[in-house]
Formats: structure tokens, sequence, C-alpha cells
């Protein structure tokens, strides 16, 4: 929930946007401008008094209340046992994943074989575990940032090793829009930071793109599942062959 100070920053933003200083402020409420400099400042104020300064912008508290909402900070994760409750129930992940992709109510069900009923059960458990703010008509909000991902270690991407990543790549990765490239070199490993920043950039810029393309009909559109992915590894099939972590390199 909103703390009164939360409140109060939003409310000091929403002055600011309106061009309505403190000065006139104190105006309109008839006092003294120190006292209204004096609250602000302690971020402390009655919910009267704000209702007062809500009427001076013609705002109402629930709008209020939503900016609050929106300027919370994101998750970047879930908690192990978050990720457990997920990864229970197959349609519960599924429900998960469309919402992580900004799919509508409307498309899960239309996609999926799910009941009106089963999609806001699930819904609802996706607010209760945090990744989504449940809204009226079945809308959400999601409380996660672009840049969420799964535990490495979690749950969910044991689950995904097991049961996703064959499947993946069983296909043959030759039709429209594919790819698949497999590059192996040696870097400095100050570098091998700034490419897991530019690959973020690329999946970002995919989801960005998917929610720009919502806009399209649907027989322009076509699932894709971006995989991204780096790392310090030599291949199983060459580790016996590999010498002493101490012998010179050719």
């Amino acid at each position: 929930m909103s703390t009164t100070a939360d409140l109060i920053t939003a409310l000091k933003a929403e002055l600011k946007s309106a061009g309505v200083t403190y000065a006139d402020l104190a105006r309109e409420l008839g006092m003294a401008e120190s006292s209204i400099k004096r609250v602000f400042a302690k971020r402390d104020m009655p919910l009267s008094r704000i209702d007062e300064v809500l009427r001076v912008l013609k705002m109402d508290f629930a709008e209020l209340a939503r900016k609050v909402a929106d300027s919370q900070p994101l998750r970047r994760e879930l908690t192990m046992e978050q990720e457990k409750a997920v990864i229970a129930d197959r349609k519960l992940l599924l429900m998960a994943i469309c919402c992580l992709s900004q799919w509508t109510f409307e498309q899960v069900v239309a996609t999926y074989a799910l009941t009106e009923a089963e999609g806001v059960k699930y819904l609802a458990q996706l607010d209760r575990l945090g990744v989504i703010e449940l809204k009226p008509m079945n809308r959400y909000r999601l409380k996660v940032a672009k840049t969420f991902r799964w535990h490495p270690k979690g749950p969910v991407m044991h689950y995904f090793r097991q049961h996703v990543v064959a499947d993946y790549y069983a296909g043959g990765f030759d039709g429209e829009g594919e790819l698949l490239m497999l590059v192996h070199g040696q870097i400095g490993r100050s570098l091998a930071m700034q490419f897991n920043e530019r690959l973020a950039r690329v999946a970002q810029d995919f989801a960005q793109q998917h929610l720009a393309d919502q806009k399209l009909p649907p027989e322009q559109r076509r699932p894709y599942t971006l995989v991204l992915g780096m790392r310090s590894w030599l291949f199983a099939a060459f580790r016996d062959l590999k010498r002493d972590e101490g012998a010179p390199l050719p």
C-alpha cells in the first residue's frame, strides 16, 4: 500500500506539472506559504489536507493512487517461493508468460483452452504473487520490470531446462525470420559485460516491438521466441581433452 510520504511525493510532482506554486496553493487553501512548505518538507499530511490539495489540482484520490502505484519500483526477480508457486501449476505458468508478453485476457482465453473462470483465477493468483496488479474488467498492470528474468538457478529455469530447451532447439531455425548462430571466441572480461548489456537491449527492443505491433491485424503477426545467452563454457564432449588449468595455451 502507498505510504503518506509516497502520496505527498506524487502531489509535489503534480503541483509542479500543473505549474501550481506553494504560494498559489497557500492562497487557495487559506494558509500561510510557510505552513505549506513545512507540511511538504515533513512529508506528513492528513488525508483531509490531501483531499484539499487534490481539489486545487482538480484530481481525485483514485487518480493520485494510480500515479503512486505506477511510480513504484518494479521487480526484477521473484523469490524462490514465488517461482515455486508459479511452476506448480502448468496453466498458471502459461498465464504468467502471457502476462509478461502483455497479452490481453481476451487473447489468452481465445488462444488457449482456459475457461474465463480459470483465467480470472490465474490472474488473481499472479496478483497475489506480485507479478501483476489486477484491475477491473480483467485488465492488469505488470509489476515486474522490462529487465525481469527468472532466477538462473530457480525452479522455473529448471523446468525450462528439463522440458523446453530440447524442444526449442529441435527446430531447424530455417523459417521466415528465424536465425540460430553459435559464436565462440575469447575476449577481455571487461568487454563481456558490455556484450551482455547489448544483448539486454536487443531483448528490450524485441519486447517493445511486440507491444507496438499489437495494433496490427492478427494475420500480419507471427509468434516468435527470442533466446539470448552468453556464458564462459566448454562443450561437455571436449572437456576430457582439456589440459590442466596450469598448462600454457598453445
